[in-house]
């Protein structure tokens, strides 16, 4: 790796580089400042904030004042309380993503939060509850929540016995792990716990492709996806997947901004001991559609090569039109294990007409992927 060297992460008046300048340092990274006016400081404009090279992933964490990705322990002051949330409905898809995230919070040494929610019977029409769940509807709808409320905690607490045996059998990592179940709308749960306990992660399990094509309107993960401004794993239930060790070939869609470099060194914490073939995807500018992304992508992975050695990197480029389409055919000539992908929030109206990339390779793919909150 090259020499370190100072880089200009800021450029601010003077008072709010002093300000980004304390806040920094009072993290651990040392800065420092250029282009002072030492006669009459506080009139300066222009002023640098510099920091070493080495430390630009974690001062843009800082600076975006949203710690959004899994640090490794070294960097957490409590390990027991960084925390990676599960959504499960019992489902057969909902172990895919139990495998993946015991298997990320051994590494990570974070806890799990196995969350459950249902609907209550002003909501729920007898088709929707499962066919061991059936309920006189002439009783008062009082007695009826609580024995709902009482069959999914039996339900979560026979789940959380079959995993407890698969640790002490050594089909899990021994992960420490609490349980969660609420009332109301899933996705209205989910991003809702989401925000009031700020887990590092969420992991969701999802349909094969298929099925999803079924439900485009209703997916709880979709749902999720566009509401939840958090890192969000989703693995479908046909992977073949259960351990990050097993994944070999990334596919990262590029922006070209800052959120690669977050992105990478997410990726670099979460696969600390892998060699990975990452491909980067330069997503379609559609303001300078000449541009040439080979060119543009240059940099990136040259920082990249720097800075996480360990991986392999290439790029390809995509059809501005047919982005999802270039990607299926990429992944059938190239095996692709795992995607990286920025996830923009829309309102509702774009969500309908205009999904994210990630929402529309939620539903076209079954590769597990991350979502990157930008």
């Amino acid at each position: 790796m090259a020499e370190d060297r100072l880089i200009t992460v800021a450029i601010h008046t003077y008072d709010h580089a002093v300000a980004l300048k304390a806040l920094l340092e009072s993290k651990g990274v040392k800065a420092v400042l250029q282009n002072v006016n030492l006669s009459t400081p506080v009139v300066s404009s222009g002023v640098r904030v510099r920091i070493m090279e080495s430390d630009l992933p974690k001062a843009l964490r800082i600076i975006e004042n949203r710690d959004i990705f899994i640090l490794p322990p070294s960097d957490v002051d409590h390990r027991s309380e960084h925390m990676i949330l599960v959504p499960v409905d019992f489902a057969d898809h909902s172990l895919k993503a139990i495998d993946i995230a015991f298997n990320l919070a051994k590494r990570q040494g974070c806890r799990i939060v196995l969350l459950n929610a249902y609907l209550d019977p002003d909501v729920a029409m007898p088709a929707q509850l499962s066919d061991s769940m059936s309920y006189d509807y002439e009783v008062p709808d009082a007695i009826m929540s609580q024995e709902i409320d009482a069959e999914m905690r039996r339900t979560m607490d026979g789940f959380a016995r079959k995993l407890r045996e698969r640790i002490k059998s050594a089909e899990l990592p021994a992960v420490k792990f609490t349980t969660e179940v609420l009332e109301g709308l899933p996705e209205e749960v989910i991003s809702t716990y989401a925000k009031e306990h700020n887990p590092a992660l969420i992991v969701m399990g999802t349909r094969e492709s298929e099925k999803k094509g079924r439900e485009l309107v209703g997916s709880v993960t979709a749902e999720v996806l566009d509401s939840c401004r958090l890192p969000i794993i989703t693995v479908p239930e046909s992977v073949d997947l259960k351990r990050v060790d097993d994944v070999k070939h990334v596919v990262v869609f590029s922006n070209l901004d800052q959120e690669d470099i977050l992105a990478m060194d997410a990726m670099y914490r979460m696969f600390s001991h892998e060699h990975l073939c990452i491909t980067f995807v330069s997503l379609p500018d559609k303001k300078n559609l000449l541009r040439r992304k080979e060119q543009s992508l240059k940099p990136l992975i040259e920082y990249c090569r720097e800075h996480y050695p360990r991986f392999e990197y290439n790029s390809a480029n995509v059809n501005p039109g047919n982005v999802v389409e270039d990607f299926e055919e990429m992944h059938r000539r190239h095996h692709v294990d795992f995607i990286v992908v920025p996830n923009k929030k829309k309102n509702m109206f774009a969500r309908l007409f205009n999904p994210s990339l990630a929402h529309r390779l939620l539903f076209h793919s079954d590769i597990p992927m991350m979502a990157i909150p930008v």
